[in-house]
């Protein structure tokens, strides 16, 4: 018997450099999209999409950016609904409940999880700057 090691790249890693906390989550949202193939076209309405409610809480804003991808990625996941724009969103301490727009689809079971590797949120100039690892 034998054995060897096989290098397998299973992970992506998402940078953000946004002005504001909102605009950090937003850019999740849609990197998420364009993860699991759905465009986020500007030009559609919110008519052209389904609403949904999202909350997520954490003890930091690394761990509620994590918790936001989380949900987003089980939501593609358990009901084929794929967030592409966020219309509503409040943000509290720890807590974070939002209304976002999205279509159903059939998204691949891509994320497999949201590690806390390199996890940053934080201020950075007159902005912000956020960077997650996702394993896929």
């Amino acid at each position: 018997m034998t054995y060897r090691w096989i290098d397998h790249t299973a992970e992506v890693e998402l940078e953000i450099e946004a002005a504001s906390e909102r605009a950090v989550l937003e850019e999740a949202l849609r990197a998420l999209a364009e993860l699991l193939g759905v465009e986020c076209d500007e030009a559609l309405g919110p008519a052209s999409t389904v609403p949904h409610e999202v909350s997520a809480e954490a003890t930091d804003r690394p761990t509620l950016l994590a918790a936001w991808i989380e949900e987003l990625a089980f939501l593609a996941e358990s009901e084929g609904f794929v967030a592409t724009r966020l219309v509503d969103l409040d943000l509290h301490g720890g807590d974070l409940r939002a209304i976002v727009g999205g279509v159903l689809a059939e998204p691949p079971p891509l994320v497999k999880a949201v590690t806390y590797h390199r996890l940053t949120f934080e201020p950075s100039g007159d902005g912000y700057v956020a960077r997650v690892v996702l394993d896929v």
